[in-house]
């Protein structure tokens, strides 16, 4: 079959979906894409990485502006406008979605706002946003449906006063407190953002550290800087009741020791993940099939266990990072399309926008010391660095994990303004299957934060000109 008489569907519009879905069209074939919203987006431009992001960069203009008596320059007060930094954050979104949009229709992509389910594995019902409803028939289908945020029904109060990280994003008001549940990337983000616009932000966690799971050399200068300016951050410890009064919602939380505290917040954001949701899709008149966890099952070529049928981004599994479904999205139109391809990255960079920025790639020193990795660590302090230096950013550090016998990068860890830019190179270091000489080799420009990485790679050889640590 040539791709010009492949008939696609793409269901979900998201980073992963309409990458696809225009892929496919580059190609020749005849796409469909379905998604509720008006125009494609996702959870990412709509409710998530988007949104989320112009917020943070208003918060560092307030940091920064605050930080600015220490150079001697001083500003008043900010005067925050809720309805405008509202408006603002909304203009974003809409920029972004409706360029989707005439980007979708320059392609000429049939694009249908509704909800799509599985009659067979080649017939789709597509009950539309208008109260049609409509059979779609297809050669082939990807389902792109992302995820859903994650609830505690026991904690699940009904309070307009209980936000999830989609309300956060609509600021409701500027609360005098505020409690987020759940020390993860997206409750420290939205946590920094409230903190920020002047809120006394609260955070409760379970385990013993903030991030979990994240390289710990990286988040212990984000929990310095958290600690300094959030109200309080409670570790081994657990939210048993919430109920709303007066004012607010009451928060019973045992800590590590066992004791119980009642406290007072005016909101509480719940904020302890996403998970898979394939409820509503009619998987189960397919032969599509689900792991132990949720997640659709897939192959390194995005196939599922139907022929007919891919899946890719968060449905399909972890990570639930929007960049790792367009990749996939992409591998998957090439799979349909007769390519030899499969999905198979050495590394996928993680970035947690909180101030400082947390940024990783490919293998961390904790997984190497669990998987029984054979490793060497090679780390450049920021403090070291006369670029962070020149913007009064000592909190950071550049951290290498390196194959001692190939001298190969196996990943790449960095902390500090920035970070999320940083890591790119990384990345490609390791798909390269660059060494430390090739790092160390490569000129970076002066002064830059992008040094750090050259240096990193000179401590491995006791070599760096800014510190002292011979090699052992």
């Amino acid at each position: 079959m040539s791709t010009q008489n492949i008939n696609l569907v793409v269901i979900g519009g998201g980073p992963g979906g309409y990458a696809a879905a225009f892929l496919a069209a580059d190609l020749g074939m005849n796409v469909t894409l379905v998604d509720l919203d008006k125009n494609p987006g996702g959870v990412c431009l709509y409710r998530g990485c988007i949104p989320s992001k112009a917020l943070l960069h208003v918060a560092k203009l307030i940091n920064e502006a605050e930080e600015a008596k220490n150079w001697g320059i001083e500003f008043g007060a900010p005067k925050i406008d809720i309805n405008k930094l509202r408006d603002f954050k909304n203009r974003v979104v809409e920029k972004l979605t409706s360029g989707l949009g005439q980007i979708s229709k320059q392609r000429k992509i049939n694009f249908i706002q509704g909800r799509a389910s599985f009659i067979n594995s080649s017939t789709l019902k597509i009950e539309k946003v208008d109260g049609q409803t409509v059979e779609h028939s297809f050669d082939k289908a990807i389902i792109a449906t992302g995820s859903v945020i994650t609830t505690i029904p026991a904690l699940d109060i009904k309070s307009k006063r209980l936000l999830n990280s989609t309300s956060a994003l609509d600021l409701p008001e500027i609360p005098k407190s505020l409690l987020v549940v759940g020390g993860g990337y997206i409750g420290l983000e939205l946590g920094s953002v409230y903190q920020a616009l002047g809120t006394k932000v609260s955070v409760v966690e379970m385990m013993p550290g903030l991030l979990p799971g994240a390289d710990r050399d990286l988040v212990n200068y984000l929990s310095i800087r958290i600690k300094k300016s959030f109200a309080e951050v409670m570790l081994n410890s657990k939210v048993l009741e919430m109920r709303e009064v007066k004012d607010g919602i009451s928060v019973k939380i045992q800590d590590d020791k066992g004791n119980v505290s009642d406290k007072v917040y005016d909101y509480v954001l719940m904020s302890i993940g996403r998970k898979p949701e394939t409820k509503g899709l009619g998987l189960e008149n397919t032969k599509v099939t689900l792991t132990d966890r949720g997640w659709i099952k897939v192959d390194k070529q995005l196939r599922t266990t139907d022929p007919n049928i891919f899946a890719i981004g968060d449905i399909a599994g972890e990570p639930m990072l929007a960049h790792k479904a367009s990749h996939e999205g992409r591998t998957a139109v090439e799979v349909i399309a007769g390519h030899k391809v499969a999905f198979e990255p050495l590394a996928i960079p993680a970035v947690v926008f909180t101030d400082p920025e947390i940024a990783w790639a490919g293998i961390t020193e904790e997984q190497a010391k669990k998987d029984g990795v054979k490793y060497e660590v090679a780390k450049f302090p920021w403090a070291a660095s006369g670029r962070a230096v020149t913007l009064d950013r000592n909190d950071g550090v550049t951290k290498l994990i390196v194959d001692p016998d190939t001298q190969r990068i196996l990943g790449v860890g960095i902390c500090g303004p920035g970070a999320g830019e940083l890591i790119a190179e990384g990345v490609l270091a390791i798909e390269m299957g660059a060494n430390v000489t090739d790092l160390k080799l490569t000129i970076h420009p002066h002064p830059t934060l992008s040094e750090t990485i050259m240096e990193a790679a000179e401590v491995f050889f006791g070599q760096s000109s800014h510190i002292y640590k011979p090699k052992r």
